[in-house]
């Protein structure tokens, strides 16, 4: 079976044959078709499995791709969907279609859903997620929300995708404090929170961080998975063994009307088959752009059937007002973490809004 994506072209029917055919050519042999052996061209370049019109000067295109040229590489997957192509116009990612010896190759989610519920205990409902905030606060500051949230019942809680190894609360001291507040909460009540530091950086610095986290005692991390690059994930997660959720930082990019990348296929298909357990995403009537579909979509991409991928959780965030939390377990279901940070810190008391979150989504859920 063949890696079929499909494309979205700017353009009538009547020039996207010939641009579907530069694409299958510019992203396999990077050659014109005359420059090329018929032999080569049969066996190497992509192949325009379909055309079609869909109004208003716009195209679908069906091209198809060996998947051994991806060679199980999750940077040359991105290559080969993407690669010269982003450099032109009118090109969107609107479709992918899996051969499952790529999945099996590219593996997905070490964890998953299933994996995360184990971790934390959770069982039958969301999972409550917020994150440490803002930069600029010290270590111990970081530690004792850290300590707070995980007191209230909050199953998992983050750094902020922006938190690295700034000397106001440097990565190692940081980590070293907050899985101590956590590990000292659920003592103290018995809970079983999860504390994830970012550990976004270079190659190098990424699985060194990685493994400060895993030493001190915790059980997933953050990445900022473009910025880090979606390699990284899978690196990562072979590495440690961590659960690992991912950030959309700089996705934004790729979210243009006519050209770029999808969000249900770059966060739902792609975040996950990285290896992602979890994907954060901007849900709708944040302070982001979204529309209910477009999350609605990403959800599905994410827990839906995938070859042997494991499902992933998804985490909308951005602007999730805590009040309305119950509405969107409806919208999404139980097998959805929420993260929610603002509507927290925007009270007297972080601490105790959280206590009212996880009280009121456990009514919810159990009601």
């Amino acid at each position: 079976m063949r890696l079929r994506v499909t494309y979205h072209l700017a353009c009538s029917r009547r020039v996207a044959a010939a641009k579907a055919r530069d694409i299958a050519f510019e992203q396999t042999l990077e050659l014109p078709e005359d420059a090329v052996s018929p032999e080569v061209a049969e066996r190497v370049a992509g192949r325009v499995e379909s055309v079609e019109s869909l109004g208003r000067g716009r195209s679908r295109a069906v091209i198809s791709f060996d998947p051994g040229a991806v060679c199980g590489d999750l940077p040359q997957l991105l290559n080969l969907l993407f690669g010269n192509i982003s450099l032109k116009a009118g090109i969107l990612i609107a479709g992918l279609d899996w051969p499952d010896e790529l999945l099996a190759a590219l593996r997905g989610p070490r964890l998953g859903i299933a994996g995360l519920r184990e971790l934390t205990g959770a069982r039958g409902r969301p999972l409550l997620c917020t994150a440490l905030k803002p930069l600029g606060l010290t270590a111990p500051q970081l530690a004792q929300l850290a300590y707070g949230f995980a007191r209230a019942g909050i199953d998992l809680i983050k750094d902020d995708h922006s938190l690295a190894d700034q000397t106001t609360a440097p990565f190692r001291e940081r980590v070293e404090r907050c899985q101590e507040a956590v590990a000292r909460a659920n003592d103290a009540t018995g809970g079983n929170a999860l504390y994830f530091p970012n550990v976004t950086s270079g190659p190098v610095g990424m699985l060194e961080r990685a493994g400060v986290a895993r030493a001190a005692g915790c059980r997933g991390v953050v990445v900022n998975a473009l910025p880090a690059g979606l390699g990284a994930v899978s690196a990562i997660a072979a590495a440690t063994g961590l659960a690992i959720m991912s950030h959309p930082s700089l996705a934004g990019a790729f979210f243009q009307p006519a050209h770029g990348i999808s969000p249900e296929v770059l966060l739902g298909d792609l975040f996950r088959v990285a290896g992602s357990d979890g994907v954060i995403y901007p849900n709708a009537g944040g302070r982001f752009t979204f529309s209910e579909a477009t999350c609605a979509a990403i959800n599905a991409r994410l827990r839906g059937p995938l070859g042997p991928v494991s499902p992933s959780f998804p985490v909308p965030a951005g602007g999730i007002d805590a009040a309305r939390v119950p509405h969107w377990i409806d919208r999404y279901g139980a097998d959805t973490i929420f993260l929610i940070g603002g509507s927290l810190y925007a009270q007297a008391d972080p601490t105790t809004a959280a206590e009212r979150l996880v009280a009121a989504v456990r009514r919810h859920s159990h009601g």
